[in-house]
């Protein structure tokens, strides 16, 4: 395993990624982290870095299902940080023809919009491929295939106050209602359904402050493995 701080290189375990081979077939990477943990940053940064024809990115939050699919809490709220909030199966089932060099298609999921269905989304095959999500190692099938597992994690107090700004500033959502999920949905998943997954992923990003550093070495090691 390699745990990655703002500093660099903490520890190395199980394999080098510097020690793989030029891509044959495509390299499947899970990125997963807990909520405001810096995912969906971290990927928008990644992308910047290489086209769609190098590295396809899919995530987990165009799986959602509709909301009134969704069960709902004993205060009569709906609770999305469950993995049966998510069509999982059908996400394994795209990943695996992205696998097999095949084009999918998802419509994009709308936040505080969840019973429309967004605009029509493309994914190319491409030789690396990326998926991105909460639950993504949950699933065993997909856990079972990636060639890299990621989690990017951050101090829960961090984590909160992104989730807030996030949140109220960017989403509109009450303060008191953001508390009220972050207790009752967004934590007690975490700790169910991420973290006995964490000691098993093969690079830990801690990213309490910036992941500069982290985002080199992933870069470092895409490029080698696309042979550029």
């Amino acid at each position: 395993m390699i745990k990655i701080i703002s500093r660099g290189i903490l520890s190395i375990k199980k394999k080098s990624l510097f020690a793989l081979v030029k891509v044959t077939k495509p390299y499947l990477v899970g990125i997963s982290g807990g909520s405001a943990m810096g995912k969906t940053l971290f990927l928008n940064e990644l992308r910047e870095l290489f086209s769609v024809d190098q590295v396809c990115i899919v995530s987990q939050d165009n799986y959602y299902k509709l909301a009134f699919e969704h069960g709902l809490d004993e205060n009569g709220h709906i609770n999305y940080d469950l993995p049966e909030c998510i069509d999982l199966d059908a996400f394994a089932k795209d990943i695996n023809a992205l696998h097999k060099g095949e084009t999918i298609y998802r419509n994009e999921y709308l936040f505080q919009h969840e019973n429309q269905l967004g605009p029509l989304l493309e994914f190319k095959p491409a030789p690396i491929v990326v998926c991105e999500g909460l639950f993504i190692y949950y699933h065993e099938d997909l856990f079972k295939q990636f060639d890299l597992k990621v989690f990017i994690n951050a101090e829960e107090d961090i984590a909160l106050q992104r989730r807030l700004k996030r949140d109220v500033a960017e989403r509109n959502i009450p303060e008191d209602f953001v508390m009220y999920q972050w207790k009752n949905h967004v934590m007690p998943a975490y700790h169910k359904y991420l973290v006995p997954f964490i000691n098993q992923a093969d690079m830990i990003i801690n990213n309490n402050s910036h992941f500069n550093n982290s985002l080199k070495v992933i870069e470092s090691h895409f490029r080698e493995k696309l042979g550029s």
